[in-house]
């Protein structure tokens, strides 16, 4: 086979090659910053409904990195040969079954509707971690039916957020899209209530307050979830006990989960803190994010170690639509000089 023709093939299998680890260093010595190839997963987001979005050329982003914009290599729309997804639903075990039980048939419909290149996972979320009632498959109907209501109880270690760290943990890379849907009220029971310096003096310590703030665990799993390039897409709905008629927790709660959405790409779909009607319109819109989503490939300045580095991802000026990208992109360092004997 000549060479010319194995570039064609590779051409062609880009999918497969997109995601692989690469680092590409500059000449230092030359004054040049090192840089490390970046992909991610971008939507091109509609300002109005209805409107059609041409297809998003290279030339309608752009990347910048501190006051520094940067190249960008490839943009591969999300189709086709490349449009292979792994979508993970997480359903909160502490939800009021009764607010959110024929919602879960819409949830259904979409899961039947999607393309056959799609594989779903289901999972439930209690304990700090995920109970999978069905790991990734292909067969559509076999996830719907692995839908069910959610117990409405709480357990000793309520934490939507510590469950998606768990869920991302062990989740196996492929070189695919991976995004999750998360139907929660967002009230970190386990974290929620935080110490604070006491009113009475330098003597009594740290003092435990009921009214509790945005979980430091809401921040961790954004930031897991921008390592392994996951996008997740809440959708709200309201829990049980005390804190599930708190207005206070409820938007403390949907605050949490909206951080993780726009820090990661995606969205938080609610009415505020009111229980919808329909999850409908909510996966509407989220099946049109899905038909509108890019693999984004350019080359980012490395620090001095592996680490998460800030990136704005914007579209140019006078396009009818927005970009949802992550905030953070993960960036290899420099290659490690081998250990002399």
């Amino acid at each position: 086979m000549t060479n010319s023709r194995m570039m064609i093939l590779l051409g062609a299998t880009f999918a497969l090659a997109l995601w692989a680890p690469g680092a590409r260093s500059q000449d230092k010595a030359a004054g040049v910053a090192s840089t490390a190839e970046v992909h991610v997963v971008i939507t091109d987001a509609k300002l109005r409904n209805d409107q059609e979005l041409p297809p998003l050329q290279k030339e309608d982003v752009k990347v910048k990195q501190g006051k520094n914009f940067l190249d960008i290599s490839q943009l591969i729309p999300a189709q086709g040969e490349n449009n292979a997804l792994q979508l993970m639903i997480l359903i909160d075990d502490t939800l009021d079954a009764q607010s959110v039980g024929n919602n879960l048939n819409d949830i259904k419909t979409f899961i039947s509707g999607l393309p056959a290149s799609t594989v779903i996972g289901v999972g439930y979320m209690s304990n700090a971690s995920v109970q999978l009632v069905q790991n990734f498959t292909s067969d559509h109907d076999l996830a719907a039916k692995a839908i069910r209501l959610p117990i409405g109880r709480l357990s000793s270690m309520d934490s939507p957020y510590l469950s998606l760290i768990s869920l991302i943990k062990g989740w196996t890379q492929q070189k695919v899209r991976r995004e999750v849907v998360i139907v929660s009220d967002g009230v970190d029971r386990l974290h929620g209530e935080k110490p604070q310096a006491d009113r009475l003096g330098p003597n009594f310590g740290p003092v435990y307050h009921s009214m509790p703030t945005i979980s430091n665990d809401a921040s961790s799993a954004s930031e897991i979830s921008q390592r392994y390039n996951v996008i997740v897409f809440p959708i709200y709905s309201p829990g049980v006990g005390r804190a599930g008629r708190s207005s206070w927790d409820l938007q403390i709660g949907l605050s949490g989960l909206t951080e993780i959405a726009d820090e990661t790409g995606g969205e938080c779909f609610s009415l505020s803190t009111s229980n919808a009607v329909s999850f409908k319109p909510y996966l509407d819109r989220l099946q049109a994010y899905l038909n509108n989503q890019y693999y984004l490939v350019f080359n980012a300045n490395q620090g001095k170690k592996d680490s998460l580095a800030r990136i704005n991802i914007q579209k140019v000026e006078g396009k009818n639509s927005e970009i949802l990208a992550p905030d953070n992109v993960w960036v290899p360092g420099p290659p490690k000089a081998p250990k002399s004997k």
